[in-house]
């Protein structure tokens, strides 16, 4: 499916230096834990068959899954990729299609805001909780999501702000 143009946009229709650089920055990062992600699966599938696991395979893997699907959510976040069925919202008229995309933007901007608020008090309470069988906090594990609530909250705002001025672009959807 196609997808609304990413906020952010300059008229160029080309990211702003810094939005560019900081999607980049998330492909990079995601890149390199997948990568890192691969290693400690094979380590722990290598070492298992020799008959010597590694203990800290398992928990390390579980670690880094979290924090990809994180990344993850920020990168479709910021491509305006996440799943949306739009076959009733695109039957809209003009100016009803507008107000239901701006409903449809404060729920996800009140959504990040949530994951967001939440994510303070779970890395507050599992801070002094260790994980079993790496010398990390648990609360490693919910760090991810602050960042991914702030940047759905903000990335909602900006969409919305796009919506009230009248500068967001209809698109439907349209298969690939």
């Amino acid at each position: 499916m196609s997808a609304v143009p990413v906020p952010g946009l300059v008229n160029s229709g080309r990211p702003a230096p810094w939005l560019a650089a900081f999607d980049h920055g998330l492909n990079v990062i995601a890149g390199t834990l997948v990568v890192v992600l691969l290693c400690v699966v094979t380590a722990g599938i290598v070492t298992r068959a020799a008959g010597h696991p590694l203990s800290w395979t398992d928990e390390g893997s579980c670690f880094l899954m979290i924090w990809l699907a994180c990344l993850g959510w920020m990168i479709a976040t910021r491509r305006n990729a996440h799943i949306r069925i739009r076959f009733f919202q695109d039957k809209l008229p003009g100016q009803p299609w507008r107000w239901t995309e701006a409903v449809i933007q404060i729920g996800m901007a009140v959504f990040g805001g949530v994951i967001a608020w939440y994510s303070v008090h779970l890395v507050h309470t599992n801070a002094d909780i260790e994980a079993l069988a790496l010398p990390l906090s648990n609360a490693w594990m919910y760090a991810p999501l602050f960042p991914a609530g702030l940047l759905t909250l903000l990335q909602a705002l900006a969409d919305l702000a796009k919506q009230i001025r009248g500068t967001a672009p209809r698109v439907k959807a349209t298969a690939p």
